[in-house]
């Protein structure tokens, strides 16, 4: 063999670990517990590995990441077994680390979903829930007109541990409310009717219940503001034509019928 030839057919131990991504010293490890000898050595001495070599290297290197023991990849490599014998053992091998991931990722995801569900909603969060119907500026705004009053208060308190799940359950309660005051409206019935008014009442308790302590007296004045504020009349007249001052009639007369003698 010229020189040329064995050059050519050899790799030094810095190549090696350059094309296995490896260590010298790993290899040297690996050279003095006998894992992997290399085949030749240069005329100084030096470690020199064989395509049997790299082939052996790549057995052990899949092993590794595989987590066994060196002891048991010597153990494997030095059994008898041909190169395709090893090839299905590795792959049996992948295949069962797999089921043991995907376990794994499924466990992650369920923790993440318990995780996600607990932390307060975001902005964002908020935006994909209503929409058109929030807006940071409308907030702040809301936050520069009320934000010394109890109500504003109480209800940034509430508001500020809510999940998004507990949003989506605020959502479907004022599309129930909001439901029940259009068909009402729609059947009608006038703002003084017993459906009218029991949808004015499930109103004030949504409001009561979520967000701040809302009396009769208090909510016929939230109400005159849906009239008032032409963004607060565009949301109901969005829903429905002429709903905006339905809701307040219907509160009115709400209040009127909850009035102590």
């Amino acid at each position: 063999m010229t020189g040329r030839t064995q050059e050519m057919a050899t790799w030094t131990v810095g190549q090696v670990a350059d094309l296995f991504g490896v260590t010298v010293r790993t290899l040297h490890h690996y050279d003095e517990i006998g894992l992997l000898t290399p085949s030749e050595r240069s005329r100084a001495g030096y470690r020199l590995y064989t395509d049997a070599d790299l082939t052996r290297l790549q057995q052990v290197v899949v092993y590794r990441r595989l987590e066994l023991p060196l002891e048991e990849i010597a153990t494997l490599l030095d059994g008898g077994e041909d190169a395709a014998d090893h090839l299905r053992r590795q792959r049996a091998t992948v295949m069962t680390r797999l089921d043991e991931l995907r376990e794994l990722v499924t466990a992650i995801d369920r923790a993440l979903e318990r995780e996600m569900s607990d932390r307060p909603a975001t902005p964002e969060d908020l935006k994909e829930l209503f929409g058109d119907g929030f807006s940071d500026e409308y907030q702040q705004e809301a936050q520069e007109r009320w934000g010394d009053t109890g109500a504003w208060k109480q209800s940034a308190a509430r508001t500020k541990r809510y999940t998004k799940a507990d949003w989506a359950q605020v959502k479907a309660e004022m599309e129930a409310v909001n439901t029940a005051l259009v068909t009402a409206q729609q059947s009608g019935q006038p703002a003084t009717s017993e459906a009218a008014m029991d949808a004015a009442e499930q109103h004030r308790l949504h409001i009561h219940d979520r967000f701040y302590d809302l009396d009769h007296t208090f909510h016929r004045a939230l109400a005159d503001m849906y009239v008032a504020d032409p963004r607060f009349t565009k949301t109901y007249e969005d829903i429905a034509p002429g709903l905006a001052a339905y809701v307040r009639d219907a509160i009115h007369a709400n209040a009127d019928r909850h009035a102590q003698p």
